[in-house]
């Protein structure tokens, strides 16, 4: 570490050198690093002066721009040299006039120099956007005026789309003198390291855990006491606010603390001191009795009710203890988690458990909300720029008060908003953005700050727990305070502190009803029996002593008595009930909506639910598929309210199997609707809020009229110490599909008839009493051996594919009758009866309970289409790796299993191929993070390729070797197919192999399993006539085409059958080459394109210009972009152009006078 002298000297000389950037910024920064101690750059890529950006811009020609400094993972680093001489009288206030002929002329102090370093970060960010997609996004942007001023923003997000001034704007900037200040140097030594230690939310959160975690032993104490839950959240709420107030200066620093340390041993006028304090902080005191100062008047709803629960020596040390820590740094963020896990004694086990990190959360909030404010403030900015350029600061100002004004008036609605952490971080950003507007109205002259300002009013929300209610409404609160005492030093707020909005309420965000849910009874079911959830055999569960009606609660098991295994406890059982008037519920009114809706399957969210409930709810919203899960509800109200302009923008987490079948319905409903995907990630790790859980999320974010948006990918994750995953995103941009992918759209591919008929799931059980293990199918052979082959067959699943079989077998009475299994096969049907029977009569179906005997679906088209061979091909629904494989007749598959007819190991070839495993990955969507084969968009879309038999055979030979090969890996050393294609993939990705891969490689000749494949490929590629190796988007491109190819070949009639012995009934088969195909119908000729409107107002001219530039193919002057609008004068074009070109949103072309964005 340097000396103070060294320290000293080092100020000195830079604050002194007058020479230009280029020779200056190097050394400067070389030293600055042995100054911090940090290594010096070196001459690698990942740290290195002047890296080099290939950028071809939509119009011109492939330039490289180069980054001053860059390091891999923390910065980039933007280096200026400007001067001290005076300003010249005649200089405006704000001249942006830039060029490289005037670089060292700009003078600091002045606006010109504002303006300068303005452009320096504007021109850091454009760097930080357009490095190469294998680049993680650097947390933080420098703009350093060499011997004078270090500038940091930062983006912890991981989109490298939103930094702002870090820590706030008024304190971004670090004078050279101040590096005097150790503490300075080691921020700038973290930054230049390890940058993710200055994530505020990485302090914060730490802090946050140790306070929830004295909060959930008091409330457990006080609620062990006797104390209603209720009671204890709400005092506990408003003794920690007293304990966050003291520490930021609304009450006298350690006043409560002092206040709690006076009932040490007299614990008896706790109740009667306390709530007279409360008392007056609901109205203010000009001099406390309990605090002995001031009070402000705090109000706010939070001090009305003054209840004060007693406490022992024990809970008062607690909340001595939590009193003690740090407040000011509590993180708003998780806290509402936290203390909502603190306050619940369903949940307080959970409260060591991992919480959402806000990275997560801002990585949805910035795309949907402060995106687009930021790009409304831009044409705002850029509107007072040229405006103060023509030295009309009173004009300048306006525009940025207008923009104020707006910015206070923008409504964001979370319609699940939970404890608050979604709003709180949007609140947390538009107070970010409001900074950055009054710093520029300072900068204009403008001498105080506006009113109003943004705060929780603007932040609206709908939670279903009202426990959470007043919580999410605290953290609002004190998410605004922090910001205030951030910005305003001690100036105190306005009173009331607390200002009751409203803002929150407790509603069902998705279904409205009349009153309250009425149980339902035996003479409602009566004049009803139509009434949503009611099951068929309700007179069966009508209680006697009131009529109502109680079904399985479906989690409660017991054991039965006869065979020991777990059947369904009917005594534990919940009441039905009735929505009167149900319709979907209304949302208050909204510019944005963003949000975490709750994630709930089809199944759970009857078990949640209820019956009545689920059943109700899918009644009014018909246009749901049934299947969708709960979250597509708030899905498909927020995109209605997108494509009715009632909202701009909306975003939601929901669960990634947004790209299966059912969802994906919902989302292309929208897109049709021309609602467009923005923003979105298909599969991202998430940490659910309500148990800590890691689970697996797709984020989307939709606007109206959208042609274009950003898709980031997780290429890499590691989990961290707060259990949350460190990734790496990569980013495309594009037209994004309804399956959440840009380039071709696979939702286009549309079913072919030559694959109909032919695919089917597996049997599915309704009950694993049908199942016998090895040694009970071995047993019964003895005890009925007609049984066995018949009614007893063998049995597989997904696992028993991936893995080791279990060598199962299952007993299927397909087509009989019970009485007709009864006296057949009396022992077999003896264990269907007490295994199944007893689940199967609690099962709200009635086509479960009555054919109990009976698999709950038999798949009667499987059994026609595998009838008559002697094998088929089947694969994993869902499973890490897509492999295909056959089985024999005789193997039952699961419902978890896809089943192919065809024995023909030419389709088995195709199926195998990375033409069809690439179009499956892509069309078939995730769970989780496990690739699941839909067979309608993987399976019936997709075009068998139309060769020759001599390709045919050498496809079915490859085939036949490739099933062979694994199937003996399997058998001979007790392989699974998971082990046995990890090793493959890692192979394939050049991994190195693991002791434990090497002994997988070498046993299942996993060498000869890669070259299987490739042939195997090679041949499937020439069967289609198509070079060999393609791209993924290649592949993908060429399958969509010859599927519309192929569907125009069978509207007029021409079927290519995959079985035609078994599929055709008359139709048109084409047994080789290509039908002649009809031509459609000519395309209009192309009209010509009108000229572009002229906005009105200046803001929205500066929008349409870059917009008209993004488009040009070609460099466009000011002349010819004026031409493209109607009225649009060059004068007003040429100003234009100069404020984006200065500001550098726009850049001067090859050609002079030319410009290109």
């Amino acid at each position: 570490m340097p000396n103070p002298e060294q320290v000293a000297q080092f100020i000195d000389q830079w604050s002194k050198v007058t020479a230009s950037e280029r020779s200056t910024a190097q050394s400067f920064l070389n030293e600055l690093c042995d100054l911090i101690g940090a290594p010096r750059p070196t001459a690698t890529a990942d740290y290195q002066f002047e890296l080099p950006v290939p950028y071809t811009p939509p119009a011109g020609k492939k330039t490289t721009k180069y980054i001053d400094l860059y390091k891999r993972g923390c910065f980039v680093l933007e280096a200026k040299k400007y001067t001290d001489r005076p300003a010249e009288p005649t200089e405006l206030a704000l001249a942006l006039d830039d060029g490289p002929a005037r670089r060292t002329g700009v003078t600091r102090g002045t606006g010109q120099w504002d303006a300068a370093m303005q452009k320096a970060f504007e021109q850091a960010e454009w760097y930080a956007h357009h490095l190469p997609g294998d680049e993680p996004s650097p947390p933080f942007l420098l703009v350093v005026d060499v011997g004078h001023v270090i500038e940091l923003y930062a983006d912890f997000s991981g989109r490298s789309r939103n930094y702002t001034a870090y820590p706030d704007p008024t304190s971004h900037r670090i004078p050279l003198a101040a590096l005097a200040k150790s503490e300075e140097r080691e921020r700038l030594r973290i930054l230049f390291t390890d940058p993710a230690q200055l994530d505020p939310s990485q302090h914060a959160a730490a802090v946050t855990r140790e306070i929830a975690g004295h909060l959930a032993t008091l409330a457990k104490s006080l609620e062990k006491a006797g104390h209603p839950p209720k009671l204890v959240a709400e005092f506990l709420c408003r003794c920690l606010f007293c304990m966050f107030a003291e520490d930021v200066g609304l009450l006298p620093s350690k006043s409560f603390r002092n206040f709690l340390e006076s009932f040490r041993q007299n614990t008896g006028s706790f109740v009667p001191l306390m709530e007279a304090l409360f008392r007056e902080m609901d109205k203010g005191a000009s001099v406390s009795t309990m605090l002995r100062q001031k009070l402000l008047r705090f109000n706010g709803g939070l001090f009305r009710e003054q209840t004060v629960l007693p406490v022992n020596d024990t809970q008062l040390g607690l909340l001595i203890a939590a009193a003690k820590c740090d407040w000011h740094l509590v993180e708003p963020a998780i806290f509402g988690t936290l203390l909502e896990r603190a306050l619940s004694d369903t949940e307080r086990g959970k409260l060591g458990a991992h919480f959402t990190p806000r990275a997560y959360v801002e990585r949805l909030v910035l795309p949907t909300v402060i995106d687009p404010l930021r790009e409304d403030w831009r044409a705002a900015r850029d509107e007072a720029v040229t405006l103060a350029n023509r030295d009309d600061l009173a004009a300048a100002r306006k525009v940025v008060r207008a923009f104020h004004d707006k910015l206070c008036a923008v409504r964001v609605l979370d319609p699940a908003c939970g404890s608050g952490n979604f709003l709180y971080v949007t609140l947390d950003h538009l107070k970010r953005l409001e900074g950055e507007v009054l710093e520029l109205l300072r900068r204009f002259g403008g001498t105080k700050d506006p009113d109003p300002t943004v705060d929780p009013h603007q932040l609206l929300g709908l939670e279903l727990n009202e426990r959470a209610v007043p919580i999410a409404e605290l953290v609002l609160w004190i998410g605004y305070l922090q910001w205030h005492f951030r910005v305003h030093g001690k100036v105190l707020p306005a009173e009331p502190v607390l200002k009751e909005f409203k803002n929150i309420q407790h509603a069902d965000a998705v279904l409205a009803y009349d009153g309250h849910p009425k149980g339902i009874t035996g003479k409602m079911a009566e004049a009803n029996p139509k009434l949503p959830g009611l099951p068929d055999n309700w007179r069966q569960k009508v209680a006697a002593h009131t009529g109502a009606i109680f079904v399985w609660d479906r989690k409660s098991m017991k054991d039965d008595p006869a065979t020991g295994r777990k059947v369904p406890d009917e005594t534990r059982s919940i009441q039905l009930f009735a929505y009167q008037n149900p319709r979907p519920a209304g949302w208050p009114k909204a510019d944005f909506i963003v949000g975490n809706p709750p994630f709930l399957g089809k199944g759970k969210l009857r078990e949640d639910l209820g019956d009545g409930y689920a059943e109700t709810l899918r009644s009014v919203y018909p246009d749901v598929p049934e299947s969708a899960d709960f979250v597509m509800y708030w899905w498909h109200k927020a995109a209605e309210l997108v494509a009715a302009g009632k909202v701009r923008r909306f975003g939601f987490i929901t669960t990634n199997s947004l790209t299966q079948t059912f969802a994906r319905r919902v989302v292309q409903r929208a897109l049709d609707r021309d609602v467009g995907l923005v923003f979105a990630v298909p599969d991202h790790p998430w940490v659910d809020t309500a148990d800590g859980a890691a689970v697996r999320i797709a984020m989307t974010t939709a606007e109206k009229g959208a042609q274009s948006g950003q898709l980031l990918h997780v290429t890499d994750e590691k989990t961290s110490a707060d259990g949350s995953a460190e990734i790496i995103l990569s980013s495309e941009f594009g037209r994004i599909n309804a399956d959440i992918s840009i380039g071709t759209n696979l939702s286009a591919a549309i079913t072919l008839k030559a694959n109909e008929g032919i695919t089917s799931m597996g049997v599915m059980l309704a009950g694993s009493g049908f199942i016998l293990s090895p040694e009970e199918a071995e047993n019964l052979s003895k005890l009925e051996s007609n049984a066995i082959g018949v009614v007893v067959h063998r049995y597989r699943n997904g696992k028993d594919l991936t893995d080791q079989p279990r060598r199962a077998f299952v007993i299927d009475f397909c087509g009989l009758t019970a009485d007709e299994a009864r006296r057949k096969y009396p022992k077999t049907f003896e264990i269907v009866a007490s295994r199944v029977k007893p689940e199967r009569d609690g099962n709200r179906d009635s086509q479960f309970r009555e054919k109990w005997w009976l698999f709950g679906r038999v798949r009667p088209e499987f059994r026609a289409l595998t009838k008559g061979l002697k094998r088929y091909a089947v694969t994993v629904e869902t499973s890490k790796h897509r492999h295909f494989q056959f089985l024999e007749t005789g193997i039952l598959p699961d419902h978890r299993l896809i089943a192919f007819g065809t024995d023909d190991a030419f389709h088995l070839g195709v199926l195998s191929s990375r033409i069809h495993v690439g179009f499956a990955l892509s069309a078939g969507g995730t769970l989780e993070d496990r690739p699941v084969y839909n067979k309608s968009r993987c399976f019936d879309p997709f075009p068998f390729p139309d060769c020759t038999e001599k390709q045919k055979a050498k496809i079915r030979k490859l085939a036949e070797e490739l099933d062979a090969h694994r199937k003996r890996a399997q058998q001979k050393h007790g392989l699974g197919l998971t082990d046995i294609y990890n090793v493959l993939e890692k192979m394939r990705g050049g991994e190195t192999l693991s002791a434990k891969d090497k002994a997988v490689h070498d046993a299942a000749l996993v060498a000869t399993l890669k070259q299987l494949h490739n042939d195997l490929d090679l041949a499937v590629a020439e069967a289609y006539g198509w070079p060999w190796p393609m791209s993924d988007t290649e592949i993908l491109k060429r399958v969509v085409e010859l599927n519309a190819a192929r569907a125009a070949e069978e509207k007029s009639g021409s079927i290519r059958w995959l079985r035609p012995d078994y599929q055709a009934k008359g139709e048109l088969m084409l047994e080789g080459g290509t039908a002649p195909q009809k031509s459609g119908p000519k395309a209009p000729p192309t009209k010509k394109a009108g000229k572009l409107a002229w906005p009105a107002k200046p803001a929205d001219r500066t929008v349409a210009v870059e917009a008209a530039l993004a488009q040009a193919e070609e460099p466009q002057t000011a002349a010819g972009l004026t031409r493209q609008f109607s009225r649009a004068k060059t004068a007003d074009m040429q100003e234009i152009l100069d404020t984006l070109c200065a500001l550098g949103r726009v850049r001067p072309g090859d050609k002079a006078g030319t410009y290109v964005r």
